[in-house]
């Protein structure tokens, strides 16, 4: 379980993950060998990614879509971590409903979404079904969830935490 300094450490970074651990530790006043063992764990248990993010369509990637996916019974996991190993796959997730699983998926144009479809995701073994959902118009897009709240900067902690 993350306590409140990683949380605060994290907080930071999902608003700049480019920012200077000694910033960070100034901020929060503990020492910046602290924000960095905090940060190297962190990363190393998988709590924590540090990526640079792109528009997909600055790479050219202009087809987006959220594809619904039903499997056969009990191949759920079999299926998704097939999935998971497509290119195109951006994120990949299990659901209650309808469908099994949704992928949100990017293709370079149409003819690379529908070459896509057919000749990748379903043939894979166990899908039945599949429904896509063209993603018309990009309303929100945040990474800046859980801790991060909607202000300049994250409130600090506390001198007196570890």
């Amino acid at each position: 379980m993350l306590d409140e300094l990683d949380r605060a450490i994290i907080a930071y970074l999902q608003y700049d993950g480019r920012m200077p651990f000694t910033q960070i530790a100034a901020e929060l006043g503990v020492a910046e060998g602290t924000v960095r063992r905090r940060v190297r764990h962190l990363t190393r248990k998988g709590s924590l990614q540090i990526v640079g993010i792109v528009e997909p369509q600055d790479l050219g990637w202009n087809e987006a879509a959220l594809i619904g996916i039903s499997t056969r019974s009990n191949m759920v996991n079999q299926v998704a971590s097939q999935i998971a190993d497509l290119a195109e796959v951006s994120y990949l997730f299990q659901a209650a409903g309808d469908f099994d699983l949704f992928a949100e998926v990017y293709c370079r144009d149409r003819a690379h979404f529908v070459s896509f479809l057919n000749e990748k995701l379903q043939q894979i073994p166990g899908i039945e079904r599949t429904q896509s959902f063209m993603i018309l118009k990009l309303h929100k897009l945040s990474y800046r969830w859980g801790e991060a709240e909607q202000i300049n900067q994250p409130p600090a902690i506390p001198p007196s935490s570890p």
